[in-house]
């Protein structure tokens, strides 16, 4: 029986301001995304980078990034898998892009 790993959904926060415009072209329903903590930001202990290989697309939204960051933070990287779900390019820029985070799956 398949467990559901379902996490969070959000759109990429600040996509807009960072690496997003650059690899847009690249970025496909199945690819895969890097969240990194960002403790030491100064706008939210809490932030959470969102990267794609070496671009940073933005940030998990504020209002969905607690739990993330309190599991990374204590040394949790690989509890989490993310993806993009939607690529949508006439969307308004920060609705564009859509990540879903599951549960990594036991090995």
């Amino acid at each position: 029986m398949m467990k559901d790993r379902h996490f969070a959904q959000f759109h990429i926060a600040g996509f807009t301001y960072y690496d997003g415009v650059d690899v847009f072209h690249e970025l496909k329903i199945g690819t895969v995304v890097t969240l990194k903590a960002e403790p030491t930001n100064g706008y939210d202990p809490n932030a959470v980078e969102i990267y794609y290989n070496q671009s940073k697309l933005g940030y998990v939204p504020k209002t969905d990034n607690k739990l993330l960051s309190k599991f990374m933070n204590l040394g949790y990287h690989d509890l989490f898998e993310a993806k993009i779900n939607r690529v949508s390019p006439d969307e308004y820029p920060e609705e564009q892009i859509s990540v879903i985070v599951r549960i990594a799956k036991k090995n």
